[in-house]
């Protein structure tokens, strides 16, 4: 982990679950974070679980990926003030439980795609831009899902749009990895595909259909990026499947 001592990591969907575990783990590291969420008073609020010298490392900025202009303007503003970006973690992404895509509107498939995949690949772009022209090299993350692999039953739980997003996850993976290769950087590209995590994301009419599935806990996720990104210069995780013991699916 000591060449990431000191070097800028931004994380999307930083104010919780997921992200807000990453955050953390990231700071007490040595890497400057910067967490783009909407709700930015949690994202700073993440210095209360972390030690002092952790707590100083941790900043926030509001973003809502949806929204390619201020996706942009975020990532200027992080390197005219912290300096080039070297880590990229795309967590940010959403689902929506309420509809069938059969009969639903197309309102719930719209925020879906414009956060879980052009959210991404905008957030890729600029941070890619960034570690381009300061070296060449650094590490871009994707949180995927075992659902961007295997669609999951929808009859109990409608998952919308969700599962196709996380399919396109996997596929940008692959579309980063050849296209980093091929300007002759040393960015890596991994994709992290987490089975059921318990966070926020999971509603109480959810909670109470899953209550006996088992379930990761959002460091377990961090843990994993961890590891991926303390691997030697060359050595690549492009694909990483973790599940608690006893999932099913």
């Amino acid at each position: 982990m000591e060449r990431w001592n000191n070097r800028i990591a931004v994380v999307t969907g930083a104010s919780s679950g997921i992200g807000a575990a990453i955050v953390r783990h990231l700071a007490t590291r040595g890497l400057v974070v910067v967490g783009l969420a909407r709700r930015v008073e949690r994202v700073e609020a993440l210095r209360n679980e972390v030690d002092a010298a952790a707590a100083k490392l941790i900043h926030g900025l509001q973003c809502d990926m949806r929204n390619e202009a201020e996706v942009v303007a975020a990532f200027k503003k992080i390197e005219a003030k912290y300096g080039p970006v070297a880590v990229l973690v795309n967590n940010a992404g959403i689902g929506r439980h309420s509809s069938l895509l059969a009969e639903g509107s197309s309102h719930d498939a719209r925020d879906i795609i414009e956060t879980n995949v052009l959210g991404l690949v905008n957030a890729t772009r600029e941070a890619f831009r960034s570690m381009k022209a300061n070296g060449g090299d650094g590490h871009v993350f994707l949180i995927n899902s075992i659902a961007g692999h295997r669609v999951p039953s929808v009859l109990s739980i409608p998952m919308n749009i969700y599962s196709p997003s996380k399919f396109a996850v996997t596929a940008l993976a692959e579309v980063y990895r050849q296209e980093f290769l091929s300007m002759q950087t040393q960015v890596k590209i991994t994709s992290i595909s987490p089975g059921f995590v318990d966070t926020e994301i999971i509603t109480s009419e959810m909670a109470e259909k899953l209550k006996n599935m088992p379930r990761l806990k959002a460091d377990d996720v961090a843990d994993a990026l961890i590891y991926c990104l303390q691997t030697p210069p060359h050595v690549q995780i492009h694909e990483l499947t973790i599940k608690p013991v006893g999932e099913k699916v």
